[in-house]
Formats: C-alpha cells, structure tokens, sequence
C-alpha cells in the first residue's frame, strides 16, 4: 500500500480487531460494491457491474448476524435489485448527506456511530467516515478520502474489497464462514 498523508493506518490484524465492537457494516454502492461504472440504454435502462466474490461474503455476514446496510447518494433500481437479490434489508438512498441517511436505521438498531463500519471511496464519504467507529475506503478512493480513513483495502472497489473487510469481520470475531454456507 502506498504511504498516504493524513490520519495513521491500522494493518489487516488490527482492522480484524476492530471488528469485536462493530454490529452494522455500512457500505456505499458505485465504486465499493462497484467498479465505479454504470451503463446506460437509450431508454435509460441503468446496468451495474456488482462482485459475485463480494456478493458471496455479505451473504454469509448476514447469516453470521452481522447487520448490513448500503448508503448510497444515488437512487438505483439495480442496486435495489442486487441487495434485495442477497438479503440486505437496510437499503438506504436518495440523500446525499450519510449521516442523515443513516441516524434513523440506528436509532432504529439501537446502535450508535461507534458500532458501525463504514466502507466508501468518495469525497461525498467523508462525513460519516469522521464519525463512524470503523472508516474504511477501498484502494482506489478519491485521496481525500484515504487521509480521513482508518484502513484502505488491498483490493479496488467491485473487484474485492468488499470481501477482504468482511474476511477481516469473521478472522476478528474468530468466526468460520464456512459454519454459514447452509
């Protein structure tokens, strides 16, 4: 990883760690749970490249108890799709500012900002980034972002990095993924 100027980075083991104190893993869509690319038909028909990898391990995640949500400033039919498609319920768009998005699902939870992670890549990400427990902005984020963050994936948005944080999740609670494959 190359050195970033801004907030020190914790490793892999300590981001495993971190993991103990968090129940929501709260993620944006394009460019994390993306390539960052949306396709559009002449008819506006809207298509999203989306990780199977990733896919596979917010699967299990949810099996294991871990809540998760996405935060996404863009209303997207096909990111409704996809999430409903894996079982995410906490499907959270339309607002630019994610704070605001996100307040209600956790007094909704009973959680606080301390209990979540959140995984983003844009310069829109940086407040709930600041507040969150966890901030996480996959390798290839906008370098505003990347100062604030506390970890920054190996792996780029859409091509992994959503399964190496939720990897870090079950090595931090000791879990095996594979208890949750049935």
């Amino acid at each position: 990883m190359a050195k970033t100027a801004g907030k020190k980075k914790i490793t892999y083991r300590q981001l495993s760690q971190r993991f103990k104190n968090i129940k929501l893993l709260a993620l944006d869509v394009d460019g994390v749970l993306t390539d960052d690319k949306i396709y559009f038909g002449a008819d506006g028909f809207e298509l999203k490249k989306f990780s199977i990898n990733d896919g596979f391990y917010i699967v299990l995640a949810l099996r294991s108890g871990l809540e998760i949500a996405v935060v996404s400033g863009r209303p997207s039919p096909a990111t409704i799709t996809r999430m409903k498609d894996l079982g995410v319920k906490h499907i959270l768009q339309k607002k630019f500012d994610k704070r605001k998005q996100i307040k209600p699902l956790l007094k909704k939870l009973k959680l606080s900002l301390d209990q979540v992670a959140f995984v983003g890549n844009e310069i829109l990400d940086i407040g709930l980034a600041k507040e969150v427990g966890l901030s996480i902005a996959v390798k290839d984020s906008a370098r505003e972002l990347i100062e604030v963050v506390d970890y920054v994936t190996t792996q780029k948005g859409g091509e992994g990095a959503v399964r190496e944080v939720i990897k870090a999740y079950f090595k931090g609670l000791n879990i095996d993924p594979t208890e949750h494959l049935v």
